[in-house]
């Protein structure tokens, strides 16, 4: 199996940054490999599979995106949009760093601690 996610390098909401990097360490250490895009705010959230099922959209994977946001995803099933699809992914790859797990271990305390913030308000903000 082979999961690459490109995910915000920053954003304008330190909380929902921080949040999200709370999960870094168990995906990179299930072998997931995370690149954090540069130069460029990410909003949308795509993914191809096997080469032939896409979506695209806007919407998050919880309830807040589908209930209370009006967000939505569109679904696509065919090779030839699955292959546009990588490769943006790959145009994108060119501009990203890769995210190790010895880096991540390696971060500054002061960084921790405001992603264990975010990740224990995560629920209630």
């Amino acid at each position: 199996m082979d999961v690459q996610l490109i995910l915000p390098g920053f954003t304008d909401s330190w909380f929902v940054l921080d949040a999200g990097r709370s999960y870094y360490a168990e995906l990179l250490g299930a072998g997931v490999k995370i690149y954090e895009l540069r130069g460029a705010l990410l909003h949308a959230k795509t993914a191809v599979i096997d080469g032939v099922w896409s979506t695209v959209g806007s919407s998050n994977l919880d309830y807040m995106s589908f209930i209370h946001n009006d967000e939505a995803n569109a679904m696509i099933v065919g090779h030839a949009f699955a292959g546009e699809m990588e490769r943006m992914f790959q145009d994108d790859l060119a501009n990203a760093r890769e995210v190790t797990l010895d880096a991540w271990r390696a971060r500054p305390v002061a960084d921790r601690v405001m992603q264990t913030l975010a990740s224990s308000l995560k629920f209630w903000i």
